[in-house]
């Protein structure tokens, strides 16, 4: 919900819609969901089952609200732009490139493209009455829809006391005049319903691609052009290979090396005997870090993506009873890896239906270097960590800490969506990411690793977290932005099609703003405001091309004026509102 809203609802809308169309009052009802969830053991789930659905539905709301804002602002930009065809656009600060999917007029093969799916032309005929059409146009276009199709025009005529309809479908945007023609239509077969109609539909031919599009600018749009494809993605058998990246799977047991480092992903699934609050292992428990049987099938070939899905199948215990793992249930857990052209990282998402109560899944990543510490982003920086936790009276020091949305140790760095816990285990040697912790009660009492209660001993079925989940992350080897990386890897380059009738340039930017990270784009009456942090521990230089303006506080009082730059400090957080 956070990103959809930071993102791409409000930068979004802030550089590509004019300012007096800015949705001030839809952003407001959806940050107010987000507010209203702050509360700490809304934000935390650790709440009964009731507290925690309303909070779920609040943020879908949000996030609803601000995928519905965002598809406005880029069908304004198709709009707005001077030539057509497809574009596309980045939603983030920096330049950058990626993989994005596009429809393609006609079939056959595309200079640089990965075909997903094509349909190829076609016509039909239908002889109907006028009773029937109504019924008949509605199976058509939900027909159409599935395939990412529309009608897109109509033509109508009364010929020896026959009407009839030429209907086109295809994927460019509606001509002129459908929506008339279409209500006419109608409204004549629904007046005169023993009418003779013959319906010839004629299905326009397309095909839907994968393409690599390079040195997007940051908050900019670039049309895109066939072109060849600089390193393309090869799979065979066990392994992806995008002469950057190689990722090779162990038909043993499912895990991956990426350019060397191996058993990546080792599932490691044990008891949890804890609550809503805190993690406690049973006092007998029974880990299982292998699978019983692993299957690997080749689903993408590339050559601009390729994807390799793993089945592994397990015995895991159900449930803690009496402070020991019991019973035993067969689990199929499935992973996509997926590497793409031109990135340096793979895709992983993993999914399963959860049949099992009472246990903790965390995935296993050995680090290529033993660590003494990590790195994990927080609020506005990114907080340096060792191996061990403070601990207390009140709680085992247990060092499962938080990540926002990355986590560095050793030489290798996850990006993920909402998995934010994380722990540095095996002494250094790999970083373990929580996938699930399932458990049945709010809060316990005489647990493990917490000797007094956290809140009232009530059910909170669940979170045992019953029944289909998926869980995205992504592995890097080697140095790297992360920042970059959790944008390559959570916000992807959106694309419109634009008709050519506006006077926006075919390649350009809305903003650029360079030295910081960039948190937030908005309009304040009727002025751009941009927010950014530094999240090193030099200090840097924003640069804002271009503009002038005021630092402003968090309050919107101004601070002082800069002119094209400002400094900013270590850890520092900025506001600035454009003048111009």
């Amino acid at each position: 919900a956070e990103r959809a809203l930071e993102r791409r609802a409000e930068p979004l809308s802030a550089l590509l819609v004019d300012a007096e169309r800015w949705p001030a009052e839809a952003l407001a009802l959806a940050w107010k969901q987000v507010i209203r969830n702050s509360a700490h053991d809304s934000s935390c789930a650790c709440s009964v089952d009731e507290v925690v659905d309303a909070v779920l539905e609040r943020y879908a709301e949000a996030r609803q609200i601000a995928d519905g804002l965002a598809r406005r602002a880029l069908r304004s930009l198709a709009a707005s732009l001077s030539e057509p065809g497809a574009y596309v656009v980045n939603p983030s600060a920096r330049a950058r490139g990626g993989v994005v999917e596009l429809v393609v007029p006609g079939v056959g093969a595309v200079d640089g493209a990965q075909v997903l799916r094509e349909r190829p032309a076609s016509t039909s005929t239908y002889d109907l009455t006028g009773g029937e059409v109504s019924m008949a146009l509605g199976r058509l276009r939900n027909d159409e829809i599935e395939a990412g199709c529309d009608f897109v025009a109509v033509e109508t005529d009364e010929v020896d006391g026959v009407y009839e309809v030429a209907l086109t479908t295809g994927v460019m945007r509606r001509q002129a005049g459908v929506d008339a023609a279409l209500t006419d239509l109608y409204a004549q077969a629904g007046a005169r319903r023993r009418l003779p109609v013959r319906l010839r539909v004629v299905r326009e031919p397309f095909e839907v691609v994968a393409v690599r599009v390079d040195d997007v600018e940051g908050f900019g749009w670039k049309r895109w052009e066939p072109a060849a494809l600089a390193a393309p993605v090869v799979a065979d058998g066990y392994t992806l290979d995008n002469g950057s990246v190689r990722i090779e799977v162990s038909p043993a047991d499912g895990t991956f090396s990426l350019n060397g480092a191996a058993g990546l992903n080792r599932l490691v699934d044990g008891g949890d005997d804890g609550d809503t609050y805190n993690y406690s292992p049973p006092a007998t428990d029974v880990e299982v870090d292998r699978p019983t049987d692993v299957a690997v099938e080749i689903v993408e070939a590339g050559p601009v993506r390729g994807r390799l899905v793993v089945h592994r199948r397990y015995q895991w215990p159900e449930l803690v009873v009496d402070g020991r793992r019991a019973g035993e249930r067969p689990v199929e857990v499935v992973t996509a890896l997926e590497l793409r052209a031109g990135e340096s990282f793979v895709r992983c998402e993993t999914a399963l239906d959860n049949v099992c109560r009472d246990h903790r899944l965390r995935a296993w990543f050995p680090l290529p270097s033993r660590a003494d510490s990590s790195r994990a982003e927080c609020a506005f920086a990114v907080v340096s960590r060792g191996l061990t936790a403070e601990g207390g009276p009140h709680e085992y020091g247990l060092p499962t800490f938080p990540s926002r949305r990355f986590v560095s140790a050793g030489g290798l760095t996850v990006a993920h969506d909402g998995l934010l816990e994380y722990e540095v285990v095996d002494d250094g040697g790999a970083l373990a990411l929580t996938l699930l912790r399932c458990t049945g009660k709010l809060s316990g009492t005489d647990m493990a690793l917490r000797p007094w209660p956290a809140g009232p001993p009530v059910p909170a079925e669940g979170a045992q977290m019953r029944g289909p989940q998926r869980l995205r992350y992504a592995v890097h080897v080697g140095d790297a932005d992360p920042y970059a990386l959790v944008d390559d890897a959570f916000l992807p380059l959106e694309v419109v099609v634009a008709p050519g009738i506006g006077e926006r340039p075919p390649s350009s930017h809305a903003l650029s703003v360079t030295g910081a990270e960039v948190s937030a784009v908005v309009r304040r009456g009727g002025n751009l405001e941009v927010r950014v942090f530094n999240a090193a521990d030099e200090p840097t230089t924003v640069a804002i091309e271009g503009h002038t303006g005021w630092l402003v506080d968090l309050r919107g009082q101004p601070l002082e004026p800069f002119t094209g730059s400002f400094p900013l400090r270590p850890w520092g957080i900025a506001t600035a509102r454009l003048d111009s």
